[in-house]
C-alpha cells in the first residue's frame, strides 16, 4: 500500500510508474553498442514533453545570453570522415549565429553566477541549417533523460520559497553520482568563465559523421576550443560581479566585437571506428564520461570567428530556436539515448509558443473552382491546425541503416494541455464566423490512443459551446465531402498531419494553393506570431515571373487583422478580389499575368481606392 514511506508515483493521468528516475532502454548486445528508447515508455515522453511547457515565454533553460554572427571557415581536409558539403573543401566559408549563455538563471540573472555555459551555434549551410547545441564542459550530469527535467529544476528556484536551494540541488546530485566528473568541473575555475570569449564548446553526444552514398560513417565527438585559451575567475570576483556588474559577459562580447576584437574558436573532432566502439573500456555513448585524447586525438576542422553584433537583440538571438536534431546530409544521430531525448525537447520546446496554424480558404470573385458548379460563397472555410505537436513532434529514429532489418519509427505525440487549448482556440474561431459551425477531423478507428484522446477532448469542449454545430469526420472520408459537399463546412479542426494536407487540398478546390495564407499565432499573445504563404519558398519557380503573390497579399491581410487593424485587412483582401475580378491573374488561375504585372496591378488599385502613395 502507498504511504509517505513508500508513496506511488504516478503519469499525469493517474498510471502508476514503478521508477520516476529511470527510463525503458532497450539495450545494445555488447557493452559499447549504446541503446534505443522505446515508444511504450510513456513516462519518458510525458516527462520531457511537460518539462518545456513550466514556463512561458521565457527558455526553461538557458534564458540569459549573448549572441553574434559570424562564419565558420574550413581550414583542414576532413573530406575522408563526411561528405557535408559545408564541410567539402579547405577555405569554404558558411554564415553562422552564436548564442552563448548561462543555463539555471534567469533572464534577468547574473551572468558570472557558477553554472554551465551553453554554446549553440546555427550554420546556414547550402544543404539547410546545421545546430551545434554544446556545453562548456565536456561532460553532463546524467546519462538517462527522464532525469532531465529534476535536474534542471534542482538548480533553480525552490517552489516553496522561490529562492535556490542547496537542499534541493545537492539531493539530486547525491542519489545521481553519475554526474561527479560533471560536478568536479563546475566547482573548479571553469564553473566561472571569465569571458564567454573564452570557453570551450563541447557537442558533448556522439554523432555519426559519414558519407550517406556509401554507406560509411565513422562516431565522432565535436570541440570548439578559444584560439585565445580558456580564462577564468575567481569566487570572489565572480560574486564581487554579480552584484556590481550583472550583464558583464554579455557587455563583454558585445564590446569586445563593436571593436574589432573578434572572438575565434577552432573546430576538432575526434574519430573512432565503429568496430572500436563495441570493445571500448566504457560506453561511447555516455555523456557523463570523455574519450581521452590520447586515445581518440583531436583533428581540426576550421575556425569558427564571431564578427557581427546583431541589429536586434531579440528578433536575433532571442527568437532563434537551436536542435539538436537539425542536421544535414553527412551528419547524423547515434545510439546516444541523452542525443534522441534531446532531439525530440529542443524543437519541442521552440515549436509551443505558436500552437495555432490558421488557414483560410475561399473561392475569389473571378476565379473558378475546379469544382464542377461551386460559386463564389459555397467554399468558404477555416482551417484550424496543430502546431506543435502531434504528428510532427519530430521523436523516433533510424536503427542499423543499410541493413535488410533497418526500422524506422515516427512517434506521434499529443498532450491533453496541447489538445485541449487547440480545440478552444478552435471552437472560438467557429463561434466567430456566421455559420457557427464546426468539425472535428479524426482517425480514431485507426488511431487507438493519441486520436481517442482527441475526439475526447474536442467532446468535452464542445460542452462549453452549446451554441455551435459539431460533427466529426474521419479524415479519409473529410476529403471527399470536401469535394462534393463543400458548403457543408466551415470551421474546420484536425492534427498537425491531417490539416496539412487538407489544407493543400483545400487551396487547390479554391483554385491554386498560390492564393493560400497561412497564421502561426501563439493565441495568448505572450509570444510573436508569425505569417506565411502556404506554398513555402518555391525555388523551382524563382525569376520566372509566374508566382501567384495573391498569397503573400491573403497573409499580409491576415497579419493586419491580428494587429488590430480589421478595417484595413478588409480593404486590402477587398482590393486584390477586385485585380482577381479583372482578370489580372497569373498562369496557376487561368490568367495570362506575371507576377510583377498582377502585383502593380493590387498597387494601383490601393491608390486609386485609398489613395495612398507608391
Amino acid at each position: 500500500m502507498p504511504s509517505e514511506d513508500n508513496p506511488v508515483y504516478t503519469l499525469a493521468e493517474g498510471c502508476p510508474v514503478g521508477d520516476p528516475s529511470a527510463s525503458v532502454i532497450l539495450k545494445g548486445i555488447t557493452p559499447g553498442s549504446g541503446g534505443l528508447s522505446l515508444l511504450e515508455d510513456t513516462q519518458l515522453l510525458e516527462t520531457l514533453a511537460h518539462f518545456p511547457r513550466e514556463r512561458i515565454p521565457e527558455r526553461v533553460v538557458h534564458a540569459k545570453a549573448a549572441g553574434a554572427w559570424g562564419e565558420f571557415e574550413v581550414t583542414h581536409d576532413i573530406s575522408d570522415v563526411t561528405s557535408a558539403a559545408f564541410l567539402s573543401e579547405v577555405g569554404k566559408k558558411t554564415k553562422v549565429l552564436a548564442r552563448l549563455s548561462t543555463v539555471a538563471g534567469e533572464k534577468g540573472s547574473s551572468d558570472t553566477a557558477r553554472d554551465i555555459r551553453g554554446f549553440a551555434l546555427k550554420m546556414f549551410t547550402e544543404e539547410g541549417n546545421w545546430d551545434f547545441v554544446g556545453n562548456d564542459l565536456p561532460v553532463f550530469f546524467i546519462r538517462d533523460p527522464v532525469k532531465f527535467p529534476s535536474l534542471n529544476r534542482s538548480h533553480k528556484r525552490h517552489p516553496q520559497t522561490d529562492v535556490p536551494d542547496s537542499n534541493m540541488f545537492w539531493d539530486f546530485h547525491n542519489n545521481n553520482q553519475e554526474g561527479v566528473h560533471c560536478l568536479m568541473q563546475l566547482f573548479g575555475g571553469r564553473g566561472v568563465p571569465a569571458s564567454l570569449r573564452n570557453v570551450n564548446g563541447y557537442g558533448n553526444h556522439t554523432f555519426k559523421f559519414g558519407k550517406p552514398g556509401e554507406n560509411t560513417f565513422k562516431y565522432c565527438k565535436i570541440q570548439f576550443k578559444p584560439d585565445a585559451g580558456v580564462t577564468t575567475l575567481t569566487q570572489e570576483e565572480s560574486v564581487k560581479l554579480a552584484g556590481t556588474e550583472p550583464d558583464y559577459h554579455v557587455k563583454d562580447m558585445y564590446n569586445a566585437i563593436e571593436r574589432g576584437d573578434y572572438p575565434t574558436w577552432t573546430m576538432y573532432l575526434q574519430v573512432m571506428d565503429p568496430k572500436d566502439a563495441e570493445s571500448y573500456r566504457w560506453n561511447i555513448f555516455d555523456i557523463t564520461r570523455i574519450w581521452p585524447h590520447k586515445d581518440y586525438p583531436l583533428r581540426p576542422v576550421g575556425r569558427l570567428t564571431l564578427n557581427r553584433n546583431p541589429e536586434n537583440h531579440f528578433q536575433d538571438i532571442e527568437q532563434a530556436a537551436f536542435s539538436p536534431s537539425t542536421l544535414v546530409p553527412g551528419i547524423a544521430a547515434s545510439a546516444d539515448i541523452m542525443l534522441q531525448a534531446r532531439m525530440f525537447s529542443y524543437p519541442d520546446a521552440a515549436r509551443y509558443r505558436q500552437y495555432a496554424n490558421v488557414r483560410p480558404t475561399k473561392v475569389f470573385r473571378g476565379t473558378h473552382s475546379p469544382l464542377r458548379n461551386c460559386k463564389t460563397g459555397q467554399l468558404d472555410w477555416v482551417i484550424i491546425r496543430e502546431n506543435s505537436e502531434g504528428e510532427y513532434a519530430g521523436h523516433g529514429g533510424r536503427s542499423h541503416q543499410g541493413q535488410p532489418w533497418e526500422t524506422a519509427t515516427e512517434v506521434s505525440i499529443f498532450t491533453r494541455h496541447g489538445v485541449e487549448r487547440l480545440m478552444r482556440f478552435a471552437f472560438e474561431t467557429a463561434r466567430s464566423r456566421p455559420k457557427k459551425h464546426i468539425t472535428v477531423v479524426t482517425k480514431s478507428n485507426a488511431q487507438r490512443n493519441g486520436m481517442v484522446m482527441w475526439d475526447e477532448i474536442a467532446a468535452l469542449v464542445a460542452k462549453d459551446f452549446p451554441d455551435l454545430k459539431v460533427d466529426k469526420m474521419l479524415v479519409d472520408a473529410m476529403t471527399t465531402r470536401m469535394v462534393l459537399k463543400p458548403e457543408s463546412l466551415d470551421t474546420i479542426v484536425a492534427t498537425n498531419l491531417h490539416a496539412d494536407i487538407l489544407s493543400d487540398l483545400a487551396a487547390a478546390l479554391a483554385g491554386s494553393i498560390g492564393i493560400a495564407p497561412t497564421s502561426n499565432l501563439d493565441p495568448t499573445r505572450e509570444n510573436p506570431s508569425m505569417f506565411e504563404p502556404i506554398h513555402g519558398s518555391a525555388f523551382d519557380i524563382t525569376g520566372k515571373g509566374i508566382a501567384n503573390p495573391v498569397a503573400t497579399f491573403w497573409t499580409a491581410c491576415e497579419m493586419l487583422s491580428w494587429l488590430g487593424e480589421k478595417e484595413a485587412a478588409d480593404q486590402l483582401l477587398e482590393i486584390v478580389e477586385d485585380v482577381c475580378e479583372k482578370g489580372i491573374m497569373t498562369a496557376d488561375l487561368g490568367g495570362s499575368a506575371t507576377t510583377i504585372e498582377v502585383t502593380q496591378a493590387v498597387c494601383d488599385e490601393i491608390d486609386s481606392k485609398l489613395g495612398q502613395k507608391k
